[in-house]
């Protein structure tokens, strides 16, 4: 029988993707070291802790700062839509500025912390506190220069957090070689979060990473985070297993004959679809047909733009006769346009995240992917483009991703070498012939379903993609010019067999005219010869009729039968 584990009690934080990491929450009735560098988010992260305890799980609490008034922390965080105020006045949150200055402190042998005890604990028996925040802690001790003195009051802190059994948060500046600048601090606190905010090819990245945390499973990657109006989100994963469930329902394209080439029914819910191609090659048109086939269907769309502006993307499209301004008034279709360069790849990761979760999309476009290669990080795309794929996989939606590829004859890579994480490949490509250039595609791979292997030409028109009948010659697939002279020899060939037949068909009826007037002679002779012999006939039988009349007559007028009667009885 398998053993039933005890978990550790836990107080959820209510800040996206921390409770994810935290597998619940900061550990109940302990505190939480959390540390970093100037301007990492630890005040916030710590602020937030405390305000959505308060409203969503009903747990007051009590935050004492030692380097920010009230009046401070209340503008600062106004912002986020948290208002200390009213919540101080429903004495859901106490709030309290404690001012330590280190010149007017005399030590002593006897000197402790205990008038901050009595005033924290007046704080939290007043408000019946679950939660406490003490920011910072280097501003606690800096009266205390004895390390002896400052171990010892650092550990007695954190005894009588554990004992008035409230789950607190203490904030701590990063040190030279240690977590934190008095280097015990994290020896000490059940949990240890560190945040870090750095800049890397001139753009800035929060992450954040639990050092420890003890009695708990946890994350152990660094998980980017983002500061915006809605408070801290963390993206919770840095590598989703391949545990996600697969849909078998297929949808449209958007473009008929596309989802002809692929079995008549489109692509898999669910699936990853790539459309690259040489710059004009219609990549943003097929991806704006696909967003307006799912808006149709009344599916959501977020659509993730990097190169154009929202305006931009519908000006243009309804150059092809795709409008797509009745969508975005019903809010079915969302369209977020930045600049690759605006922030960090982890960044991006995380606005992408949290956008999914707050717009809770069907269909999601990223357009392009190639905008944030920079250099040669590569490798960090791939990473982040990875991580993308399978959180949409893991939500069922489907993603389309469209990729700039250079000239030349490399047109089955792509600029992020992503091709293995996706499920349908359709390559746009330019074709040189006869001294144009026209457009074509073909499904370079697409898994689980049958697909066709020819190579169709395709015109941007004024009521969309249009794909064209495939036209094959001796040197291959012919488009453009090369395919209206082959269809124009192709309907002259036409026009002479019709003609040759009509030809024949004259010929035909002329013959048959011929016979049957030859038929008709011969018919009409042999009624005149037939006429004559009847009419001889009749004749004959006229002729011996009135002979035999005749004899008749002629014997009644002898009396011959009188007299043959009266010898032939005389002799009986």
């Amino acid at each position: 029988m398998a053993t039933q584990r005890t978990q550790l009690p836990k107080s959820p934080t209510g800040i996206l993707g921390l409770d994810e990491i935290t597998g619940g929450g900061l550990p109940k009735g302990r505190p939480t070291l959390i540390c970093g560098s100037a301007g990492c988010g630890k005040t916030l992260l710590a602020m937030e802790f405390l305000v959505r305890g308060a409203i969503q799980f009903n747990e007051p609490g009590v935050f004492m700062a030692f380097e920010e008034t009230v009046e401070e922390l209340t503008q600062n965080v106004a912002s986020l839509g948290f208002d200390l105020n009213d919540l101080a006045k429903h004495k859901k949150i106490a709030l309290d500025f404690v001012y330590i200055e280190r010149s007017e402190i005399e030590e002593t042998g006897e000197y402790d912390l205990e008038g901050l005890f009595i005033r924290l604990g007046h704080a939290i028996d007043s408000t019946h506190a679950k939660r406490v925040v003490l920011d910072t802690i280097e501003s606690i001790f800096s009266g205390l220069p004895n390390p002896l003195i400052l171990r010892s009051e650092l550990r007695r802190l954190f005894r009588w957090l554990k004992e008035k059994g409230v789950t607190a948060i203490i904030t701590g500046e990063r040190g030279d070689e240690t977590l934190t600048r008095q280097g015990l601090e994290e020896y000490v606190s059940d949990c240890v979060i560190v945040l870090d905010h750095r800049v890397t090819a001139q753009a800035s990245t929060r992450r954040l990473r639990i050092v420890k945390y003890r009695g708990s499973m946890h994350g152990t990657n660094e998980y980017p985070f983002l500061i915006d109006e809605s408070g801290i989100s963390i993206l919770p994963v840095s590598s989703l297993g391949l545990e996600h469930t697969t849909s078998s329902e297929r949808i449209s394209s958007g473009i008929p004959r596309l989802d002809a080439m692929m079995g008549g029914v489109g692509y898999y819910r669910g699936s990853s679809i790539l459309i690259s191609g040489t710059a004009g090659t219609g990549k943003s048109s097929f991806a704006a047909h696909f967003v307006d086939a799912a808006c149709r269907r009344g599916e959501r769309v977020l659509y993730f733009a990097f190169e154009e502006s929202a305006n931009q993307i519908m000006r243009n499209m309804c150059s092809i006769g795709i409008d797509l301004h009745p969508w975005m008034q019903s809010d079915l279709l969302y369209i977020q346009a930045t600049r690759p360069a605006f922030t960090g790849l982890e960044m991006h990761l995380t606005m992408m995240h949290k956008a999914i979760t707050v717009f809770k999309p069907h269909v999601v476009i990223v357009d392009p992917l190639n905008s944030f290669v920079v250099a040669d990080n590569e490798t960090d795309v791939k990473a982040m483009l990875m991580r993308l794929v399978d959180f949409l996989k893991m939500q069922q939606i489907t993603g389309l991703f469209t990729s700039l590829t250079a000239g030349g004859d490399a047109f089955e890579q792509t600029d992020v070498a992503i091709s293995s994480l996706i499920d349908t490949w359709i390559l746009l490509r330019d074709i040189e012939l006869g001294g144009e250039r026209n457009r074509g595609l073909y499904v370079l791979k697409s898994r689980g379903m049958a697909h066709s292997n020819q190579i169709r030409e395709f015109l941007l028109t004024n009521h969309g993609v249009e794909l064209r009948d495939v036209y094959v010659g001796p040197s291959g697939v012919l488009t453009g010019s090369a395919r209206l002279a082959q269809e124009a020899q192709e309907q002259a060939a036409q026009v002479m067999r019709q003609q040759e037949a009509d030809r024949k068909r004259l010929e035909l009826q002329r013959k048959q005219a011929q016979l049957e007037a030859q038929i008709a002679a011969m018919r009409a002779e042999f009624a005149e010869q037939e006429a004559d012999l009847l009419q001889n006939i009749e004749q004959e039988r006229v002729r011996e009729s009135l002979l035999m009349q005749e004899r008749e007559e002629m014997a009644q007028s002898r009396k011959a039968d009188a007299e043959t009667n009266q010898h032939k009885a005389g002799m009986a």
